[in-house]
């Protein structure tokens, strides 16, 4: 991700979420013992990320909701000047 930076305050995330006509979304996944948790993802009306196939069970969420989920996990948000991003762990930002 050439010229990326990480965002971790909402109103910074949702500004660059909206800049790109995007919206928040959430899936439920298995982790590594089986139990379901909550996956982060955002949706873009233009473009569909590469991993994602057109019904992976991903939910349009409030934003409220999905940024309690993005500060439960201490998540940030790593963002290229396209649509590109990736979820990187708040602990590696100190």
């Amino acid at each position: 991700m050439n010229d990326a930076h990480t965002l971790t305050r909402h109103r910074d995330i949702q500004a660059w979420v909206a800049d790109r006509r995007g919206s928040p979304a959430m899936l439920r996944a298995p982790n590594s013992f089986g139990e379901m948790r909550a996956k982060l993802a955002l949706r873009f009306s233009e473009r569909r990320r590469p991993d994602e196939t057109v019904d992976q069970g991903v939910s349009p969420v409030s934003w409220a909701a999905w940024l309690a989920e993005l500060d439960r996990q201490q998540l940030a948000l790593k963002v290229g000047t396209d649509e590109s991003y990736e979820f990187v762990e708040r602990k590696s930002l100190n």
